[in-house]
């Protein structure tokens, strides 16, 4: 019973550190959420340089106040099919962890649609959809005013190879 009841409390702690604000974002027709905390700044589309021999999820890479971005494009790194960027289309940069650094990316969402305060008890755990699929880049499934949201912890999104050859590639 004494275990029982710790793993509980482990379960509403693991909860409680999830509750935050988050920027939402669609990808067709999901909405998606990251801890604002990461968020750097949401810019429109412009102009991006394309880097040969880069997976091609990553579009490339763009000049910020001086400094180089690379970019990828969340749709086809989520396995979802290209689209025409609007003038909806943005470029969300954030702040990601890679190993023993952090590094700036920018990613392509279709849109960006609020900043909401979620609160813990509105967060489940990520469904277990069999052993075959990884899901350790969601942190939970947001409930928000009788819809889903999917809260990503973008840390994880990319593998740490994925984020050396972005790294290297900028």
């Amino acid at each position: 019973m004494k275990e029982l009841s710790k793993t509980i409390d482990q379960a509403v702690k693991t909860m409680a550190d999830k509750e935050g604000k988050y920027l939402t974002f669609t990808l067709g027709e999901e909405e998606y959420g990251i801890g604002i905390l990461k968020i750097r700044e949401i810019i429109g589309i412009m102009p991006i340089t394309s880097v040969p021999r880069t997976p091609e999820f990553v579009k490339g890479v763009i000049n910020l106040r001086g400094k180089v971005i690379p970019i990828i494009d969340l749709r086809l790194k989520f396995g979802m099919e290209s689209i025409e960027y609007t003038d909806r289309t943005c470029i969300i940069v954030v702040e990601i962890s890679g190993g023993e650094s952090t590094i700036q990316i920018g990613i392509i969402v279709d849109t960006v649609s609020e900043v909401l305060n979620i609160k813990s008890e509105d967060i489940e755990e990520t469904p277990t959809f069999g052993t075959s699929l990884d899901t350790d880049y969601i942190l939970g499934m947001a409930k928000v005013s009788g819809a889903v949201k999917i809260l990503l912890d973008i840390d994880k999104v990319l593998s740490s190879d994925e984020i050396s050859a972005i790294d290297k590639a900028a």
